[in-house]
Formats: structure tokens, C-alpha cells, sequence
């Protein structure tokens, strides 16, 4: 009876941690976190609307404006940002006459659609005025239905988060009030 029992013990003591190491644990290690996959890491505003693919004007636009190492900055900044199609929806002669004054008319365009902060859609209320990085506000306005309207712009898609902030995606280029 005894050499059975030694013989169980010894047969325990090779198995167990050949069964341990083949389901990847062991019982002197705690089991590590999985590590972030790509896909879990937030990425900032600029490369967010990169990735995203649907904002190319946009970037270009931030780009002409040397507004790239702003928004990759830390932040926190909401950003309401247009899409390719609402950029279609400006008139040619407009889009190309800011884009020939970058450090003007444009970056006047583009910070009119930024703000200083993480503004979530929870964090907004229907009349609600919003400073923006241009100096002016812009008027929040939520309909019955629940659609929420930033100046003349609809917000399509909310709450895209980022590393440094928060994009809201509108379907209308905002022009800041004449000043």
C-alpha cells in the first residue's frame, strides 16, 4: 500500500505542473493582465480623424493651419468635426479661399469647432452656450426627438473618445460669427 501511495504522489508531483504549464498558469505566479491590443490604446484627436477616414478635409485643413501639434496635445479638447461630405457642402471658392489664408480665415473656421475641455453629449443641455478656442460661442440646441444641433450643424455620431479628448461628428462646416 505504501509504494502505491508513493507512486501517486510522485505521479501528482510531475502532472500537476506539466497540466499548470500547458493551461499557461502556474500556482507560484499570479496570471498577469492581458496587455492592451491596438485597438484597445486611444489614439489622439488628430490620429483618431486619421484612422477614421471619413475626415480628410478636415486634416488637411488642420494641417494648412498648423494645428496638428495642438490637437495631438494634451488637451483635453472636444472637437466638432466635420466630415468629407459636409466639406462638399461648402462652395469651392470658399473652401479654396481659406485654405490660401491659413493662419487667418481658416484657423478662425477651425478653432470655431474647437473647445477647450472634454465636453461629453450627457455633459450638454438644449440653449446651452459653448466658448470655443475662437472666442466665440456656439448654441446648443436638443430637439424633441433627441437630435442634438451645435450652431447650425447636426451631431451624427457622438463621443468618439481619445487620449486627449472627444470628437463629436456634425454634418455642417460652422462659420464663426463676423467679428
Amino acid at each position: 500500500m505504501k509504494r502505491w501511495s508513493i507512486a501517486i504522489v510522485i505521479a501528482l508531483v510531475v502532472a500537476v505542473p506539466l497540466v499548470l504549464a500547458a493551461c499557461g498558469s502556474s500556482s507560484d505566479e499570479a496570471t498577469p493582465a492581458a496587455s492592451p491590443t491596438p485597438s484597445m490604446v486611444l489614439k489622439d484627436i488628430v490620429d483618431t480623424a486619421v484612422e477614421a477616414g471619413d475626415f480628410t478635409t478636415l486634416v488637411t485643413a488642420v494641417t494648412a493651419a498648423d494645428l496638428v501639434e495642438t490637437l495631438k496635445g494634451d488637451g483635453p479638447y472636444t472637437v466638432f468635426a466635420p466630415t468629407d461630405a459636409a466639406f462638399a457642402d461648402v462652395p469651392k471658392e470658399t473652401l479654396d479661399a481659406l485654405l490660401a489664408d491659413p493662419k487667418g480665415a481658416l484657423t478662425d473656421v477651425l478653432t470655431y469647432h474647437v473647445v477647450s475641455g472634454k465636453v461629453m453629449a450627457s455633459d450638454l443641455s438644449d440653449g446651452m452656450m459653448i466658448d470655443t478656442l475662437n472666442g466665440a460661442q456656439l448654441e446648443v440646441k436638443i430637439n424633441a426627438d433627441g437630435t442634438v444641433m451645435i450652431g447650425d450643424a447636426t451631431v451624427t455620431t457622438a463621443d468618439i473618445e481619445t487620449s486627449n479628448g472627444v470628437i463629436h461628428v456634425i454634418d455642417t462646416v460652422l462659420i464663426p460669427p463676423a467679428k
